[in-house]
């Protein structure tokens, strides 16, 4: 009997289809190959080989993986979109689109007159790898998170376009005590909105729609949820017989015209592959001998902290509590700071049950001989574990860790803390934190993806550590995004890397993120000669010893580096002097209980999606809420906020009552938030009503989400989107979006005035990939609002929609536009001056929210000035203080109007010490890379702080949150102020 045989190796998995002579599957298979596909396919074979003996085959093989196997070994390669064609016209007659998700890979094949591909770059969100990153997040399995889902009552927003960035959604989401059913359901839904909006770039999913790959076969919820998100009937929807093998048979059926082989032959030829790692991927091995790792460990061990014996001692303690984002940490200090007791272990998914059970074991190790005076909490379950467990002191992280690494280097003048997803650096001179940097959203660079690799090959992360300390030949695997290191680590296993040569290159790698992507030094010696390094990933002696070759000197790694964060504050609970800590008793702590569920603020428009955690007593934790009132507080009016004062002004900008040539529509977004008064005052002249859309919302970006070309866009141009399915879904029939290339000259000193190319010219691809408004009027000019040519060029646009127009009267509107543009510009610079001399007056530190115009739309900033105002601090823009002050001696061209603003503020910040200044920065915006680095250097050389937050669809606003308190916290140190709560 002659057999044909198809084979797909992909990221994660080969699948197997092989077909007897009468077309019938006799076999199948699909196993994780665990980064060995060659010898995973090689089991499968003599699998096949025990069940029907040495067979006739016609094989061929396709997969993301399979091409290097295929050339290697002689078995004819097929292109997946072939394959997957092949399969559909045979077995799915009919399908106008398949979504194909995969390991590592996901596709769109949209079938028409011609056939076309819409496939993931080398990012793996979206796919089975992203949902199992989730899952052992939540540490759970694969089908228990689909189970989950099936009870979930509501979906939170979660990021998924990164692995990376949806662990800074969904990690907050656990340790704030978020219902795992609904974060499983958040999971499954961020994959359906990275398919329709990241990975359709544009076009629409619609028609018969074929379901296939592991994911989609095994996760019935993520069917369901893509069903019900695209609209899809139960005959349009169609989910075949052996999804998750669908590519492996397409791949038989075009191996049925080829050459005959044995399946002896495939196995002789998989055998004689072998690959060799090129010397131009080779980099030094870490250590040479054993007795050069000896020596290592025998200096580090001398950062050692003294033991005391928890069952004999008896007398005062304290109590550090680290609730990271993964990992949570206790320790316990005697009066004289000996460790009594340390405790570190993940999360589980469930921090408030890990932490309860392990303080109940405390107290009961502590009986009557031990007196816990004092405890402290640090980490991003901070607020949440004060409240459930009364801790007496919530502190900043930036501060305990300094606290920490003072105990064992008391002239330390640089901190480097690596944990599982976060990375804090800071400088410090003259005994306070002079210069902090956190990583933002991404953790490339830090210890979750080891971890994460390490449990892809089935080994723990501590074995995984020590398998590249003797590495002879680790491979190099460069300094990338930890997401994109996938495609270097599976590369490297093609030419032959060993898991030792691997776990050594990954060390390297991870210390080349931080040291150039996050920290971003020009030369290691900067860094300073009393360095700590601390934090869970530095217990990789590998990642140590990759740090101080890269350094070339020598650091200090206390022998707790997993523990700083919760000594520091032990320590810092030992110096508050309290009498006896509120910390539950033995009897509460037996007692507590724990409840969460959801709700929804309806305290004003944003509606923030609130987690309320109950616990015993009566006591109760809100979390989610993105001002003081959601957690049942009192706003802080008395503050200034002039991202409010703008936001509120622009809305408050009414069009024309009656107009007599009736309304016109105007997006929302991007550089409308400079503009508006000047269109709205110029429409109103008309006699048009300038009707702006709907105020940005999650809902709002989902109305346009299916046209959106391209994912690597900043947040603000995403939204555009939505804003044009607004107007155009509220009956609006002409929309206005002119081409703005340049903006107002507000300068004369700087170089140009352009605008932004994705603001100046998103008109345009609005034009082109939102087939909607063909059906309506459309009116997208160029214009330059300063230069004489604007009225002409408005009335050749504005002319054959409204045939009555004069160019006299559009001479006037402009004229009167510019009157009303100047005069709302000038009432922001009073009230800038108001709340800065109210700030002064009343002694009230203040932030220059330094950003764009559209930064201080509320769905973009996700209120982060109301964060701001929530720590006690005044908010101002850049607008407000940049006419107070020129910039000087910048290094760099500065063309960009924006930039000009930021820059002129930057420079009255530095001269002033009442304000600091914080950068907003969205993903993808490539130009803010120069004005980031610009500014840095502005107010570093005059000894001030640089603080910047990157803002995205994140919601969450934990990590900015650690990154304001921990400039209130160095502004504190730096003042000599005492800091109420241990670090703001």
């Amino acid at each position: 009997m002659l057999y044909t045989l198809g084979i797909d190796v992909g990221s994660t998995t080969v699948k197997v289809a092989l077909f007897d002579e009468a077309g019938s599957l006799c076999f199948k298979d699909y196993r994780r190959h665990n980064a060995k596909a060659r010898e995973s396919l090689r089991d499968i074979f003599m699998d096949i080989s025990e069940a029907f003996g040495d067979i006739k085959v016609r094989a061929a093989m396709t997969g993301s993986a399979g091409l290097g196997i295929s050339t290697r070994a002689g078995i004819p390669f097929v292109q997946e979109v072939v394959a997957s064609t092949a399969a559909i016209d045979r077995l799915l007659p009919g399908t106008d689109a398949v979504i194909e998700l995969g390991g590592e890979d996901a596709k769109i094949l949209f079938f028409g007159r011609v056939t076309e591909q819409r496939m993931n770059g080398t990012c793996a969100g979206g796919t089975g790898a992203f949902i199992d990153q989730m899952a052992t997040l939540m540490d759970i399995t694969v089908p228990e998170l689909n189970e989950l889902a099936k009870n979930s009552e509501k979906i939170y927003p979660v990021a998924s376009r990164c692995g990376v960035f949806a662990k800074s959604d969904i990690q907050p989401l656990l340790n704030q005590g978020a219902r795992k059913e609904d974060i499983a359901a958040s999971v499954l839904q961020a994959v359906v909105g990275q398919t329709i909006a990241g990975l359709a770039q544009g076009r629409k999913i619609q028609g018969n729609v074929a379901f296939l790959g592991g994911p989609l076969a095994f996760l019935s919820e993520l069917r369901r949820l893509f069903t019900q998100t695209l609209g899809l009937t139960a005959e349009q929807s169609r989910f075949p017989e052996n999804a998750q093998y669908f590519v492996a048979i397409g791949c038989a059926f075009e191996a049925e015209n080829l050459e005959i082989s044995s399946l002896s032959t495939l196995i002789s030829e998989l055998d004689a592959v072998h690959d060799e790692l090129s010397e131009a991927r080779r980099i030094p091995a870490l250590f040479k001998s054993e007795n050069e790792y000896r020596a290592f460990q025998e200096r580090h061990a001398r950062a050692d902290v003294h033991k005391a014996d928890i069952d004999t001692y008896s007398g005062d303690a304290y109590l550090g509590i680290d609730a990271g984002s993964t990992t949570t940490k206790l320790v316990l200090l005697s009066a004289d700071c000996r460790m009594l007791y340390s405790y570190y272990a993940h999360n589980k998914g469930n921090p408030v049950q890990v932490l309860r059970d392990e303080l109940l074991g405390i107290r009961r190790m502590c009986g009557d001989r031990i007196n816990i005076r004092g405890c402290a909490v640090t980490g991003y379950g901070e607020e949440l574990m004060v409240s459930a467990f009364g801790a007496d002191i919530g502190v900043v992280e930036t501060v305990a860790h300094y606290r920490a690494a003072r105990f064992f280097n008391p002239d330390v003048d640089y901190i480097i803390d690596i944990g599982g997803q976060d990375m804090k650096c800071f400088r410090v001179r003259g005994g306070a934190i002079d210069s902090i940097m956190l990583n933002e959203a991404c953790s490339s660079g830090c210890g979750s993806f080891i971890e994460t690799f390490a449990k892809a090959i089935g080994h723990s992360t501590e074995d995984f550590a020590k398998l590249g300390l003797y590495a002879e030949h680790p491979a190099d695997l460069g300094s990338r995004c930890t997401v994109f290191m996938n495609s270097s680590v599976k590369q490297a296993q093609k030419e032959g890397a060993t898991v030792m040569d691997i776990a050594a290159g990954l060390s390297v790698s991870i210390v080349k993120n931080a040291l150039y992507k996050v920290i971003r030094v020009v030369d290691p010696s900067e860094l300073g000669k009393n360095i700590v390094v601390q934090g869970g990933t530095f217990i990789n002696d590998a990642i140590l010893r990759a740090f101080e070759l890269e350094l070339g000197t020598n650091v200090t790694r206390p022998n707790i580096a997993g523990l700083m964060g919760a000594f520091g504050c032990a320590l810092l609970a030992l110096d508050s002097h309290k009498e006896r800590s509120g910390l539950l008793s033995l009897d509460e702590l037996a007692a507590f209980e724990h409840s969460a569920t959801p709700a929804t603020c309806g305290l004003c428009g944003n509606r923030c999606t609130l987690t309320v955690n109950r616990f015993s007593g009566g006591r109760k934790f809100i979390t989610g809420n993105k001002c003081e009132r959601g957690a049942g507080g009192a706003r802080r009016d008395d503050l200034p906020n002039m991202y409010e004062y703008k936001y509120k002004k622009l809305l408050a900008l009414k069009g024309l009552e009656n107009p007599r040539r009736g309304v016109i529509g105007l997006p929302m977004a991007l550089n409308f938030f400079d503009t508006l008064p000047f269109w709205n005052a110029f429409f109103s002249e008309l006699g048009i009503r300038a009707e702006p859309s709907s105020p940005s919302s999650r809902e709002l970006y989902h109305l346009g989400q299916d046209t959106i070309p391209s994912d690597t866009a900043c947040y603000p141009a995403k939204l555009v989107h939505g804003h044009i399915m607004d107007l155009i879904s509220r009956g609006i029939d002409k929309i206005f979006y002119p081409i703005s290339p340049y903006n107002l000259v507000e300068d004369e000193k700087a170089d140009n005035f352009y605008n932004c190319p994705v603001v100046a010219y998103y008109p345009e691809l609005i034009a082109a990939n939102v087939p909607e408004v063909k059906d309506i009027t459309y009116i997208a000019p160029y214009v330059v609002l300063y230069k004489k040519s604007l009225a002409k060029n408005l009335f050749s646009a504005l002319g054959p929609v409204y045939p009555d127009l004069t160019l006299s009267e559009v001479r006037r509107a402009a004229e009167k536009a510019k009157k009303a543009d100047r005069a709302f510009r000038d009432d922001l610079m009073r009230e800038g001056k108001r709340a800065l001399a109210y700030a002064r007056e009343h002694n009230i530190r203040s932030i220059v929210l330094a950003g764009r115009p559209y930064h201080i739309d509320p769905e973009v900033n996700h209120a982060i000035d109301r964060l701001i105002c929530s720590l006690g601090l005044a908010v101002l823009t850049e607008e407000a203080v940049a006419p107070l002050a020129k910039a000087e001696g910048m290094k760099i061209l500065n063309q960009w109007s924006y930039h000009t603003r930021m820059y002129n503020a930057a420079a009255y910040v530095a001269e002033n010490d009442d304000l600091e200044l914080c950068q907003l920065v969205s993903f993808g915006c490539g130009i803010d890379a120069i004005t980031g680095d610009e500014i840095r250097d502005m107010l570093e050389s005059k000894g001030r702080l640089y603080t910047q937050i990157k803002i995205d669809e994140i919601t969450n606003l934990g990590a900015a949150k650690i990154r304001l308190r921990s400039l209130i916290a160095a502004m504190d140190m730096r003042s000599g102020r005492e800091n109420r709560d241990g670090g703001a």
